[in-house]
C-alpha cells in the first residue's frame, strides 16, 4: 500500500533487471521481486559481483545473525549469537577467496537452496513450499561446544521491500529485498544450552545483489515485533548509491505495509566525531512521518582489515518507541525489539 503523504518515489514495472549494457532498466523500488535478476547479464567486472543472503531471527531476549556472501574474490559464512540478558555476544566467521559465484547463491528470494559445507561449518538456507529452513552447524563455536540451528520461518506481510539503487559510476547497481515479519519457529543450542525461538521471536531477510563501488558508508535499521496484539515491522535506510528513485523506508502493522519518504539517523556524536553507540538513537524525517527513538542494549562491532579490503561494522541491538505516520494518522508503537548499524566499507 503506497502512504498518502508519499512523495516522488518511482514504482518498479516487472521486467529484466538489467538492459544489454548492464545498467538498471529502471530504478525505484516495489512491493515484490518483480525485476528479474541474471548474473550472466552483468556487463561489469566480475570481481566486483556482490551476492548475500542475510538472517536475523530473534527477540527481546536473544537473537541469531547468520550470513552467507560470494563477493567473487572473497566469500564469506558468518553465525552470531547474541544474549540480550547478559550482554554475551559472539560472532565467527569463515572465508574463501576468489570464489566468483561458486557458491551459486539463486537468484531469486522466492524459491532456491543457499548453502556451504566448508571444513567445520555447514550452513543451508532452503526456501522450498512457501517456507525457509534454516540449517546450521559450526564445530568449535565456543569452549569447544557446537553451535546448533535448526528454524521454520513463514511469511506474515504480503509486501516486502524492493530496491532498484544505480550507482553514479555505469554498470554498478543494487538489487535489494528485505522481508519483514517473518514467523521463526525452531531452537538454537549456544555453549551447550538451548534457545527456543517461539511466538515472540520473528525474523527479517536481506537478499541483496549486485555490483558496488569501492568506497561505500550504508544506515540501516530493521524491526520486528508485536505491540498491543499487532504484529510491526519496518525498515530504514540510505547512504549508498543513488536512491532519488526511491527510499528503502517501510512500515508494517498487521501484514498491511506503508511505504515511506526520507530518514535520518541521529547517532549520539562526541566533539571529536566520534560515535556513542549505545547511548539513545533519534530517527526523523523531514516530513515529519517518522519520529522513533531508539534505546540500545548490545554493540556488536567487527573491524576487518585485509589490505585493499576493510569493512568497519557497528550494529546496535535494542528497542524503538515512536510513532510512524500513515495516511494521516499516528501509529505508536513501544519497545519493539530490532537493531540499526553504521558500516563502512573499502571492498
Amino acid at each position: 500500500m503506497l502512504n498518502d503523504e508519499l512523495v516522488n518515489q518511482h514504482q518498479l514495472s516487472q521486467g529484466p533487471l538489467l538492459d544489454e549494457n548492464g545498467n538498471l532498466n529502471e530504478a525505484g523500488f516495489a512491493l515484490s521481486l518483480v525485476r528479474d535478476y541474471n548474473r550472466g547479464q552483468i556487463k561489469g567486472l566480475k570481481s566486483r559481483i556482490k551476492e548475500w543472503d542475510y538472517y536475523y531471527i530473534g527477540n527481546s531476549h536473544f537473537g541469531v545473525a547468520l550470513t552467507i556472501a560470494d563477493n567473487s574474490y572473497m566469500a564469506l559464512a558468518s553465525v552470531s549469537f547474541l544474549n540480550f540478558d547478559t550482554n554475551e555476544q559472539v560472532t565467527k566467521s569463515k572465508m574463501k577467496f576468489f570464489t566468483f559465484g561458486k557458491l551459486k547463491l539463486p537468484s531469486s528470494s522466492k524459491e532456491g537452496v543457499t548453502k556451504i559445507n566448508w571444513k567445520g561449518l555447514e550452513m543451508s538456507f532452503v526456501n522450498e513450499n512457501n517456507q525457509r529452513k534454516l540449517n546450521v552447524l559450526y564445530k568449535n563455536f565456543t569452549n569447544h561446544q557446537d553451535f546448533r540451528l535448526e528454524v521454520v520461518l513463514n511469511e506474515f506481510n504480503h509486501d516486502s521491500l524492493v530496491i532498484s539503487t544505480p550507482f553514479k559510476k555505469e554498470k554498478h547497481f543494487y538489487y535489494n529485498q528485505k522481508i519483514n515479519n517473518l514467523s521463526a519457529n525452531g531452537y538454537c543450542k549456544f555453549n551447550d544450552q538451548f534457545y527456543y525461538f517461539d511466538e515472540t521471536s520473528q525474523a527479517v531477510l536481506d537478499w541483496g545483489r549486485g555490483i558496488w563501488t569501492y568506497n561505500n558508508t550504508w544506515y540501516w535499521a530493521s524491526m520486528n515485533g508485536e505491540y498491543q496484539g499487532k504484529k510491526i515491522g519496518m525498515n530504514l535506510g540510505y547512504g549508498f548509491g543513488d536512491t532519488s528513485a526511491a527510499s528503502e523506508n517501510i512500515f508494517y502493522i498487521d501484514g498491511m505495509s506503508y511505504k515511506l519518504n526520507d530518514v535520518r539517523f541521529d547517532i549520539p556524536t562526541l566533539p571529536n566525531g566520534k560515535h556513542e553507540y549505545l547511548k539513545q538513537w533519534k530517527f526523523r524525517s523531514k516530513t515529519g512521518d517518522i519520529s522513533l527513538i531508539f534505546d540500545p542494549v548490545l554493540h556488536r562491532k567487527a573491524n576487518m582489515n585485509l589490505l585493499f579490503l576493510k569493512s568497519n561494522q557497528n550494529q546496535v541491538f535494542g528497542l524503538f518507541s515512536g510513532y510512524i505516520i500513515v495516511n494521516g494518522k499516528q501509529e505508536y508503537f513501544e519497545n519493539i525489539p530490532g537493531f540499526a548499524e553504521k558500516v563502512h566499507n573499502l571492498w
